[in-house]
């Protein structure tokens, strides 16, 4: 992974285990994350990509919140970015 994705990797990581508000992990399942939330879809089995992570997280999608007012858009894109490597959607 080179140096920049790493950063945006780790910057990801931190917002979906705790610095979103709410932290994603409360809902969601995702092993690298060490999350086992039961509202939100598991993530690991879904394998979003992240345009479908960065889409949900401006528009919410069903009891998902939007975060458009709470995140910066570079903040979307790393938590995005994060969601699809660490649940093997990105291709």
């Amino acid at each position: 992974m080179a140096a920049g994705d790493a950063a945006q990797f780790d910057a990801g990581k931190a917002l979906f285990s705790q610095n979103a508000v709410p932290a994603c992990a409360l809902c969601h399942t995702l092993a690298d994350a060490d999350a086992s939330g039961a509202v939100g879809p598991v993530l690991d089995d879904l394998k979003p990509n992240a345009q479908r992570v960065a889409k949900a997280l401006r528009d919410g999608i069903g009891q998902m919140p939007s975060y458009a007012a709470s995140l910066s858009e570079a903040q979307i894109q790393a938590l995005a970015h994060y969601v699809s490597k660490a649940s093997g959607g990105a291709k």
